[in-house]
Order: structure tokens, then sequence, then C-alpha cells
């Protein structure tokens, strides 16, 4: 059981005009592996009207009609998730060539479909480099799940983590080629690379809870938004989630939020604020594990 919060604070340098904005934070109910205990949220100061609904994908959106005058906006969220992890070993995907017949004979179009996420969408486009590393790691005889775990880890070392190397507008080839970047880059390379060998592959927005070295105490905020890989393995198994920037399955110390074709499907904060000067802005997370 997890306490998050999280505090998005902006700065205007003079009044703004209207706006409107959807925030993309609060974590999301998933049967049998996320269930939210509470949940709340608060603007300072109040926007006024407001508002709650899900997209197609099932992500939970916050709407605010944003009043014109504002020199300041700060929204805290605060949430209690319980998270149980999927200890299961079993690999019951089948192996890579069959996954084709499956996904053909998989009927339905839900936002859970996996007709979703096989073909390139606005932020993850199909290029050459990206698609040569793929299939250069193809193994027929892998299974499915198999072929996700190679996937990442040779993604995983090919890529640097480097907070200062790329933009949230960074393509993922132009990530690719530098080999560095952030959680953002190493999934959405990683979820073009998957399409590419023909997986659905989707792009997934949530928190990750991190602990300090050890001796060292918690630092508040230290904790961060994070993005992973969400991957269909055939009908049997279905969708199985993979950080590459972790190379590691994810476990029940990462918190969902919302998952999409790309970043935009799950950006944490998009819409339109009229303005005719700086501007500066602050993201914090906190996450706290429950003990009692």
């Amino acid at each position: 059981m997890y306490a998050v919060r999280q505090s998005i604070r902006y700065d205007f340098a003079r009044p703004t005009g209207a706006g409107r904005q959807l925030f993309r934070i609060l974590p999301a109910d998933i049967p049998g592996r996320q269930q939210v205990r509470e949940s709340g949220y608060a603007f300072q100061p109040d926007v006024g009207e407001r508002g709650e609904f899900r997209d197609f994908f099932g992500t939970n959106v916050i709407e605010a009609a944003m009043p014109p005058g504002l020199t300041r906006l700060a929204l805290t969220m605060h949430s209690v998730v319980e998270r149980t992890a999927d200890d299961s070993l079993l690999d019951l995907s089948p192996p890579l060539p069959g996954l084709a017949a499956e996904l053909a004979a998989h009927r339905s179009v839900g936002s859970h479909a996996p007709h979703h996420f096989t073909l390139p969408s606005r932020r993850i486009a199909a290029t050459p480099r990206i698609a040569a590393f793929a299939q250069d790691l193809r193994n027929d005889q892998r299974t499915v799940r198999d072929m996700v775990e190679t996937l990442g880890r040779a993604l995983h070392d090919h890529m640097i983590f480097d907070s200062k190397a790329t933009s949230v507008n960074t393509t993922p080839e132009d990530a690719f080629v530098q080999g560095r970047g952030v959680c953002q880059d190493f999934a959405q390379i990683m979820v073009g690379a998957l399409r590419r060998l023909g997986v659905p592959a989707a792009y997934v927005a949530g928190y990750l809870r991190t602990l300090p070295p050890p001796g060292k105490p918690r630092l508040v905020g230290a904790d961060a938004m994070h993005a992973w890989v969400r991957a269909w393995t055939g009908e049997e198994m279905g969708w199985v989630d993979y950080d590459p920037t972790n190379a590691c399955f994810a476990r029940n110390d990462h918190i969902d939020v919302g998952f999409g074709r790309d970043y935009d499907d799950v950006a944490p904060v998009t819409g339109r604020l009229r303005l005719d000067g700086r501007q500066s802005g602050s993201h914090s997370v906190d996450i706290e594990e429950i003990t009692s």
C-alpha cells in the first residue's frame, strides 16, 4: 500500500488569460492489480469550473477551466493505492511467429484491444534504425514474452539514462541514435521496436517508488512520474508490462496512471492557456509505503 502525492506548480510573470487544461495524474483502478483506496486533489487558487472524465483508454482525466488573471497556480493530488504484483513465472505466450494468427483472431476493438497498438503513432514513427535494432534481435524460437524481455534488456544496455540529453519533444529515433534519454525515450523506443516485430505495444504512464541509497533518508519529492511499456503477448497471457529503463518487468512499485499509443495519450498536462509573458513551473512526487 502506498500514499502517493504529487504537486504541480506554475508562476506567471503577468496575469494570464483564460484557458482549459487536462491533467492525467490520478492512479488507475485495475481489477486484480491495483486498487485506489482514497483519492483527492485541490487547486490553489480554486479554478471554479472543473470535472473528471475517463478517456477512450480508461485514464482518469481532471478537466479545469482556468479563469483569467492568474499569477500562480498549484495542483496537489493525493491517493492511497494498493498494488498487487503478478508473481506468475509461467510463460503462456506463443512463439513469436504464432502471434499474428492470434492477433487476427482477436475480434474486440475496445480500449484494451491490441489492434490499437500495432501501427506507428504520432510520436512513434516507423524508423529504419529502430526497426533494424529489433530485427537483429528477432528469434522466432523465442516466445513473445521472452522476446519482450530480450528486447528490453538490449535497449537498456544500448541506452544511458541522462535527464539532460533529451526534451519532451525529442523523437525516439534521435534519442536512440545518441543512446541517451529518460524513461519517456526508453519506453517510446521499445514500443516502436516491438511494433516492428509485430507485437502490439502501448506506452504506460505512472509513478515509480524509489528507494534512497543505504543509510540515507528518503527525500520528500524525490520520486517521479515514470513511463514503461505494455506488450500484448497473445490470448492466453494477454498484456505484460516491462520497464526498459530499469530492465525489469513492472512490479508492485510501479503504480499505473494510464496507457495509450504514445506519450501524447497520457501526458500529465495538456490544454491551452493564454499567456503574454514568461512562466516557470515545478513538479514533485512523493510515494510513501504504508506498512500498517
